[in-house]
């Protein structure tokens, strides 16, 4: 999942995108509100953090003028400002969750995680199909073998690109499509970086997990076992 960290305390957003890329995000971060506005227009980001303090323009005017453009991304709204009316003020520009500093890191990590499952349609607390259920903590998989279950380790890019097609079975996505919401913005890139991560990802759950629809992309097969 890529997300956007907009936050004008530079290290609090070295520390938050730390925790956040550890968690399997790929983070890009900027630091003032005109910045944001632009980035959130011109990039696919699954999930935004939004400070409302920023310079040269306020969280909350970048937020409506998202909304206004038709930009529909998940926004989780991060402040320190705690009065309700502002939290109202939040929700009616478009927020979909907001969390008031100081936070713990766990607290936006389970807020992001619920808000990504609600956007994909996702209602369990677990992400799970085709046999396979994602263990988010961990950054691993356990597949349902015979009788038992077995704990699989994914690297950060295998871990990454799974999660994205797990949550959205059937839906196929070519690989420029899977390269944008995997890698942050100034992650150098192969061409066939996302042909190789597939096969090692079919090497460790098998072939038939993801299927290559020729000419069109890569989909999760949620009948594989």
């Amino acid at each position: 999942m890529r997300l956007l960290l907009v936050e004008d305390d530079q290290a609090l957003a070295a520390e938050v995108g730390a925790q956040l890329s550890k968690q399997g995000y790929a983070v890009d971060k900027v630091f003032d509100g005109k910045e944001a506005l632009f980035m959130g227009e011109s990039e696919p980001y699954d999930v935004i953090v939004l400070d409302l303090g920023l310079p040269l323009m306020p969280g909350l005017e970048v937020l409506t003028t998202w909304r206004s453009k038709g930009v529909t991304i998940p926004v989780l709204v991060l402040t320190a400002r705690d009065a309700w009316h502002e939290k109202v003020d939040g929700f009616r520009a478009g927020a979909d969750d907001y969390l008031a500093k100081p936070f713990h890191i766990e607290e936006l990590l389970v807020r992001l995680e619920a808000l990504i499952r609600r956007t994909k349609g996702v209602s369990s607390a677990l992400i799970s199909c085709g046999g396979l259920t994602l263990d988010e903590g961990s950054q691993a998989v356990k597949q349902r073998q015979g009788d038992k279950d077995v704990h699989i380790e994914l690297t950060g890019v295998e871990f990454r690109l799974l999660r994205y097609l797990m949550l959205q079975p059937g839906h196929v996505f070519n690989e420029s499509h899977l390269l944008e919401h995997v890698y942050d913005y100034d992650s150098e890139k192969e061409s066939n970086v996302i042909e190789v991560y597939i096969s090692k990802l079919r090497k460790k759950l098998g072939k038939n997990c993801i299927l290559t629809r020729r000419g069109q992309g890569y989909c999760f097969n949620s009948e594989a076992i």
